[in-house]
C-alpha cells in the first residue's frame, strides 16, 4: 500500500508496523488535521489483568495522544456479561457482576502508566464504562431503533462468525448479539464524545465496521476505523503467552522481574519489530538494534527489556530487574525478585520430589516433562546438573533456599515457609 499520511498518528501507526487496515486513510488523516479529536480502543474485563497481548492496543492510545488527541479506554462492563465470540472455538464463561466490576479494578491500573488522565490540557485522557449505556436499554426499544439496521446475512458473513459456523461450532444468540452491541458503543462515543475512530485488533473488522454502518445510518456522521496486526512470534507461537502461562501486566500477577525477563528472552527476528511496536526509541536505532547479530543481538534484547519494562513499572523496576539477572545470569546468584515457591511444612510432608517442586515452580508442565528436562541435563539445582530424578528434598534440605533452573534463562526459588 502507498499511502503517504498527512497526520503524525497515522505515520507513526505506518512506520512503526501498528496498521494491518484503515477504512478511509485520507478521510482520518483530514479529520486528524483538522483539530485535537477522539479515539477509542474497548477491553472487556474477562481478567483481573490484561497481559501483553493488549500492549500493542494500549501502545496504539499512548501515541494517539502523544500525537495531539484524546484517547478513550472503554472498559467492558456491560459487553462482558455477553463475551466477544470473534475468532474463538466456544463461548466464554459468564461473569456476575461483582468479577466484572473486581476485573475492571484491576485493568485499571495499568492505564495511567502510559496514559494521561490528569493533565488539563484539550487531549487529557477519558476512561468509561459502556455498562453507563447499555445496563439500562430497553430491549424492545434498542431492537426497533437499533437493530432493524443489522443485516443478519452481511453478520453471517463476517470471517469471525463464518469461521465458528464452518466448523460446526454453535453460536449462542447471546453471543451473536455482542457485535450489536460494541456498533452501538461506538454510537453513543459518537454521540456523547464526538469519537470518530475506534482501533483494535485486526479480528475486530467486523465489529468495527459494524459501528461505522450503524452510525452513519442514525447519526449521518462518518466515523472510522484502524486495526492492528494480531500479533505472533516469529517462531509462530501467540503474542502474550510463554512457557509459563499468559504475561499479565499487573505487578502482583507477574513480577516485573518475570516481565523484564519475558522481553530479554525475546527471539533474536523479532527484536527489532518489537522495539518499533512496544518502546518509543527512534525507529532508526530500532532498525540498527534489530540488525545485530551474535552476542550483540542480546545487548539489545536488554534494551527492549528495560525500555518496556520502564513504561509499564518504571525506571527504578527497569534497573533492578536488569541487575537481578545480571547476578542469576553472569554470577549465578540468587536474586530476591527470582520466582519464588514457598511451601509449607504440610505440603512438604515427609519430603517432596524433585520432580513435583520443578511442576510446582513453574518450571516444568507435568512429571513427564520434569523427568525429561532431567534427562536430558535440562536442568540445575543450584547451579549444578540435575542428574537424579528420585531427589527428595526434606525440611533439612530446605534450610535455606535453594535455586531450581529449567535451561539457561528459566529459574525460581524454592523455600520452607518461617
Amino acid at each position: 500500500m502507498t499511502y503517504h499520511p498527512k497526520s503524525d498518528f497515522v505515520a507513526v501507526m505506518m512506520e512503526r508496523g501498528f496498521l494491518s487496515d484503515c477504512t478511509d486513510y485520507q478521510g482520518l488523516d483530514e479529520a486528524l488535521i483538522s483539530g485535537v479529536r477522539p479515539a477509542y480502543i474497548g477491553f472487556d474485563a474477562t481478567a483481573k489483568s490484561l497481559h501483553v497481548g493488549s500492549l500493542i492496543q494500549i501502545m496504539m492510545l499512548r501515541w494517539f495522544q502523544k500525537t495531539g488527541h484524546q484517547p478513550i479506554t472503554l472498559m467492558g462492563g456491560g459487553t462482558t456479561k455477553v463475551g466477544d465470540p470473534s475468532f474463538r472455538a466456544d463461548e466464554r464463561p459468564l461473569l456476575d457482576e461483582a468479577a466484572i466490576n473486581d476485573n475492571i479494578a484491576g485493568i485499571k491500573k495499568v492505564f495511567s502508566a502510559y496514559i494521561d488522565y490528569e493533565t488539563d490540557a484539550p487531549n487529557k485522557a477519558l476512561m468509561l464504562n459502556n455498562a453507563e449505556w447499555l445496563d439500562g436499554l430497553n430491549y424492545l426499544e434498542f431492537l426497533r431503533d437499533i437493530g432493524r439496521h443489522f443485516s443478519v446475512n452481511r453478520m453471517l458473513a463476517f470471517e469471525s462468525v463464518k469461521s465458528r459456523l464452518d466448523r460446526e461450532q454453535s453460536l449462542s444468540f447471546l453471543e451473536f448479539n455482542y457485535m450489536i452491541l460494541q456498533a452501538y458503543d461506538f454510537l453513543e462515543l459518537n454521540r456523547r464524545y464526538g469519537c470518530i475512530l475506534q482501533m483494535g485488533g485486526s479480528d475486530q473488522w467486523g465489529n468495527i465496521v459494524n459501528g461505522i454502518d450503524l452510525t452513519r445510518r442514525v447519526l449521518d456522521n462518518s466515523i472510522f476505523g484502524l486495526t492492528s496486526p494480531l500479533l505472533t512470534t516469529s517462531d509462530g507461537k501467540k503474542m502474550g503467552k510463554s512457557q509459563d502461562g499468559a504475561v499479565w501486566l499487573n505487578a502482583e500477577m507477574r513480577s516485573p522481574y518475570e516481565f523484564w525477563q519475558f522481553w530479554r528472552n525475546t527471539t533474536d527476528a523479532d527484536v527489532g519489530r518489537f522495539l518499533k511496536l512496544y518502546t518509543e526509541l527512534p525507529v532508526e536505532e530500532c532498525d540498527r538494534l534489530g540488525a545485530l547479530a551474535g552476542s550483540e543481538i542480546n545487548a539489545a534484547k536488554v534494551i527492549l527489556a528495560n525500555e518496556v519494562t520502564t513504561l509499564l513499572h518504571g525506571a527504578d523496576a527497569a534497573a533492578a530487574a536488569e541487575a537481578t539477572a545480571r547476578e542469576v545470569f553472569e554470577k549465578g546468584g540468587v536474586g530476591d525478585d527470582l520466582p519464588t515457591l514457598t511451601l509449607t511444612a504440610a505440603d512438604l510432608g515427609d519430603g517432596m520430589s524433585i520432580v513435583q517442586a520443578l511442576v510446582k515452580a513453574g518450571l516444568a508442565k507435568s512429571g513427564k516433562d520434569a523427568k525429561r528436562l532431567i534427562s536430558e541435563n535440562g536442568a540445575k539445582i543450584d547451579d549444578q546438573p540435575l542428574t537424579d530424578a528420585g531427589l527428595m528434598l526434606d525440611a533439612a534440605a530446605l534450610s535455606s533456599p535453594i535455586k531450581l533452573s529449567a535451561g539457561k534463562k528459566r529459574h525460581a526459588l524454592v523455600q520452607l515457609e518461617g
